[in-house]
């Protein structure tokens, strides 16, 4: 039996964890498949505060395990695989255990909007990515191309650069959706150029990625363009699936929550990208970590 369980890794979880175990709460991280979140795929976070030289992705969340861990945080490097959120006390399922807890923080995150073209499963991983922190260095000095005109791709793209002999956005619009300083600094770079009104239609390569079909949005034709690496940064989807027809949640599948992060189950909180859509902001998902924890410790002395 646990008083609260914490079900994410991310920038979320964990500030969750670092509040909770400071409240002599002793919460359990199960961490999902990948620790981190998305954070931990990020290169050069530069803007949370308190670190103005900034910092990388891995590194940050790796020091907030660490501050959770050492006022009595515990991480189980498992799967939640069920969840029956209509029995008190609530009882997860992973891979390996079953556990029962009082309150529950979902700050399982968002996870990468795939293009959903012929080629894309069969090629991901052989050329195909969605995480230039991953994969970057296998493309050194190869020709790399990034879809999308988000931050995210913008970020990437600019990483990219060290590696590949050259970067080429591709953006379905002719304006991009990043802030006004990134832009800016994407496009002094001389190693990275812009293909703009462009969709990609298909993914071809016979074991490893050879080129993509291009496909113009307002002409309609098509082109053929050549490249080692692709990498896509068009959005997210949340990682809810385990909660549908037990939590409410809006029309794209991300979690209702009232002001105060409680969600339709009392005793059930969210934090983060798994219901935050507007922001997608490292030190964001913190704050929001923060109020479920501090909900979740308000809702457990309720109880008694």
């Amino acid at each position: 039996m646990e008083d609260v369980i914490i079900l994410g890794s991310g920038c979320a979880g964990l500030t969750a964890a670092i509040y909770a175990a400071r409240a002599s709460l002793q919460p359990l991280v199960i961490t999902g498949n990948e620790f981190g979140g998305q954070i931990a795929t990020t290169t050069e976070v530069e803007n949370y505060p308190g670190f103005p030289t900034g910092l990388q992705g891995p590194e940050l969340t790796e020091q907030m395990k660490q501050q959770a861990e050492r006022f009595g945080t515990r991480l189980e490097y498992d799967e939640v695989i069920e969840v029956d959120l209509k029995r008190k006390p609530i009882v997860l399922k992973t891979h390996s255990a079953t556990y029962e807890t009082k309150a529950l923080i979902v700050a399982t995150g968002a996870s990468p909007r795939k293009l959903a073209v012929p080629g894309e499963l069969e090629l991901t991983g052989r050329g195909v990515s969605y995480c230039a922190t991953c994969d970057g260095f296998f493309f050194r000095d190869k020709e790399i191309m990034v879809v999308g005109g988000g931050d995210s791709a913008l970020q990437e793209g600019l990483f990219l650069t060290k590696f590949g002999s050259h970067v080429t956005v591709v953006h379905r619009r002719d304006q991009l959706r990043a802030g006004p300083a990134l832009a800016e600094k994407a496009q002094r770079n001389n190693k990275l150029s812009f293909l703009w009104n462009k969709v990609v239609t298909q993914i071809n390569g016979d074991g490893a990625l050879k080129q993509v079909t291009l496909k113009d949005t307002l002409t309609g034709e098509t082109s053929e363009s050549r490249v080692d690496g692709l990498f896509i940064y068009i959005g997210h989807l949340p990682n809810t699936n385990l909660f549908k027809s037990q939590l409410e949640m809006d029309h794209e599948d991300y979690l209702v929550v009232d002001p105060y992060l409680h969600t339709n189950v009392p005793g059930v909180f969210a934090a983060g990208e798994v219901h935050d859509k507007r922001f997608r902001q490292a030190i964001v998902s913190a704050g929001f970590g923060c109020m479920a924890a501090m909900e979740a410790e308000k809702y457990l002395a309720s109880l008694d």
